[in-house]
């Protein structure tokens, strides 16, 4: 069983069990987030897509710690103008668990 789910702008295909790296979430560890907005889900070979989600179907997951990503650097610069801005950024994220998923027939 799998679900496709969105969170944070991006889409994340999900498995009970499964730890995943999504935008961050405004829950403190240990606290659970319900995602009602799931794309498809995965029973028994029985794919259900949703228009655009599958009604009643939700994902829990469970908040285990939050993170910041590698540094990158952004680096603008003109030509021939002297002008050069060297910045870096580090995006948050958090890391959670899959701990249920759930169709509501």
């Amino acid at each position: 069983m799998y679900a496709l789910i969105e969170t944070g702008g991006k889409q994340y295909k999900v498995r009970e069990g499964d730890t995943l790296f999504v935008e961050l979430l405004h829950r403190e560890p240990g606290e659970t987030v319900e995602v009602d907005k799931v794309l498809a889900v995965e029973k028994d070979g029985r794919l259900q897509v949703g228009t655009p989600t599958v009604e009643g179907a939700r994902v829990t997951l469970k908040v285990v710690r939050h993170g910041r990503g590698k540094k990158i650097i952004v680096f603008k610069y003109k030509a021939k103008k002297n002008y050069r801005r060297k910045t870096g950024h580090r995006q948050p994220y958090s890391e959670v668990t899959v701990e249920k998923i759930a169709i509501g027939d």
